[in-house]
């Protein structure tokens, strides 16, 4: 792990909590991102404290919320073009 990294985010000693330091930009693709301090802390996060099954829970209703979110839009935008 490089130094940069260890700067970006930090573990509590006892594990219970993550701090996490913003890059100023956003990665601009998937492979940037995944490879981002603040996921790869996350990732770290999540599987060291063996929350792999609630992780998957939350990912999974926030793509869900996404995905209704994404519907209603097209939705709206049909509605209005009918108009």
């Amino acid at each position: 792990m490089s130094t940069k990294k260890a700067e970006k985010v930090k573990l509590s000693k006892d594990g219970s909590s993550i701090d996490f330091v913003q890059s100023d930009s956003l990665p601009t693709s998937t492979k940037k991102f995944r490879q981002s301090p603040e996921i790869e802390g996350f990732y770290r996060f999540i599987f060291e404290n063996d929350l792999r099954a609630e992780g998957a829970e939350i990912l999974d209703k926030i793509i869900q919320r996404r995905k209704d979110e994404r519907d209603e839009a097209t939705r709206n935008a049909r509605k209005a073009k009918k108009q």
